[in-house]
């Protein structure tokens, strides 16, 4: 990520963002892009909680790309000296801001707030750089979901699929009713999403674990990945002709609305669905994604905390991580956002059931080695091999490339990076 290399171009494209207002001594500026409604509504109880501390915030949202016009304006900021209190980042990209210099040590916090003995060391790891605290985890997504409309099903006399096998018995006779059956966002980031859910039904938590996180070339360049490769290549031929460019909370609707049975998503998903008033079991279905039962992929929003100047604005910025890792925090932001706490001693009384079993997987999986980084979602590797994974898939999702040719193409591009 080197800073320094960054082009001049990114400050001129960030144009007016690249000059914030003054901050107040006792305010927290916070850049993230939880936009869309459940998230949304998740960011605004953080403020809120804030706020009753006595402390002002300054709300720096930016929308689209799956987190990655976020990063753009970060590192514009980041150039320009005037980064923000804190940042929607995660996984391996923690290390790499940590690696330039600019994350605030926040040991002090994670001590008042004894995050040790809270937090699973799989997730405390991830919050770390170089064994200090640098960022606070929000919560846990499970990215392996299948987002089903019962009503749908019920429609086209189809049943919920817990294999591939049934999952295209269910979308043939949903595309038969005239209805879509896959929901989906033509975007670089909803193809790896589908793919990695893919692999992990394909494969098994071990196969993806070798393939998407140590990048073996056997397991890369494998009749497994030519499988999954076939797989994402009939699940193809069921997504509308409209879906280029879709953000991944419209394809959530047309489930919500009935207008498609089913949308691969992470459960943040979960969070539109509540916003709609639907209730799971009833409204709407949660299922692992065809093949991966015993096995869940993870996903950490986490707010990394960069240098900010003053003691009061340092007092500020320890006063928000604490606030993040709150119970009552990490209750109704989860509630909100359809995942659930990265922390233990949260009470599970008003989490629904489709919290509750990710709850109890994640537990589960933990101890069977089926507990996993999501590689779509910036958990398993760098970004740069992250991003030319995600190239090989989107290059697969919007031509003709055979699966052998895809496989090639893997093999190539991670290598190259």
């Amino acid at each position: 990520m080197k800073l320094k290399h960054i082009a001049q171009a990114t400050l001129t494209a960030a144009g007016l963002m690249l000059v914030p207002l003054s901050a107040m001594a006792t305010e927290v500026e916070v850049l993230h892009y939880w936009t869309s409604g459940g998230e949304a509504k998740s960011a605004a109880e953080l403020k809120k909680l804030m706020e009753a501390k006595g402390v002002s915030w300054k709300d720096f949202a930016v929308a689209g790309g799956g987190g990655e016009n976020a990063m753009t304006a970060l590192k514009a900021r980041v150039i320009a000296g005037s980064a923000p209190t804190a940042a929607q980042i995660k996984g391996p990209s923690i290390q790499e801001w940590g690696k330039e210099g600019v994350l605030a040590n926040i040991d002090a916090a994670a001590k008042d707030g004894k995050w040790d003995a809270s937090l699973p060391k799989v997730v405390s790891d991830v919050m770390k750089y170089k064994g200090h605290y640098v960022a606070v985890p929000v919560n846990v997504h499970r990215v392996n979901w299948l987002w089903v409309n019962p009503e749908v099903l019920k429609k086209a006399g189809a049943t919920a699929p817990t294999n591939f096998d049934e999952f295209f018995v269910a979308a043939d006779k949903i595309k038969k009713a005239g209805l879509i059956a896959i929901a989906h966002g033509g975007q670089p980031w909803q193809d790896a999403t589908v793919f990695e859910s893919v692999v992990l039904g394909t494969g098994g938590a071990a196969f993806y674990q070798k393939a998407l996180v140590q990048l073996d070339p056997g397991s890369l360049n494998s009749p497994t990945m030519i499988k999954a490769f076939d797989t994402l290549a009939k699940i193809k031929t069921y997504i509308d002709k409209d879906a280029a460019g879709r953000d991944w909370n419209l394809a959530t609707a047309m489930v919500i609305n009935g207008k498609a049975g089913m949308q691969f998503m992470g459960d943040w998903a979960k969070g539109e669905f509540s916003a709609a008033g639907k209730q799971p079991g009833k409204d709407y279905l949660c299922l692992p994604a065809p093949g991966t039962e015993k096995a869940f992929t993870f996903n950490i929003d986490s707010l990394a905390m960069f240098n900010v100047k003053g003691a009061d604005q340092q007092k500020a910025q320890l006063t928000l991580a604490n606030a993040v890792m709150s119970p009552e925090f990490q209750e109704v932001f989860n509630l909100n956002k359809g995942s659930i706490p990265a922390r233990a001693g949260v009470s599970r009384a008003k989490f629904d059931s489709c919290a509750l079993k990710s709850m109890d997987d994640m537990d589960a999986t933990s101890k069977s080695g089926g507990l996993v980084p999501s590689m779509a979602h910036g958990m398993a590797i760098d970004s740069a091999k992250a991003g030319a994974i995600q190239d090989v898939v989107a290059r697969f999702m919007n031509s003709t490339m055979t699966s052998q040719a895809a496989v090639q193409a893997l093999v190539k591009a991670v290598k190259a990076k």
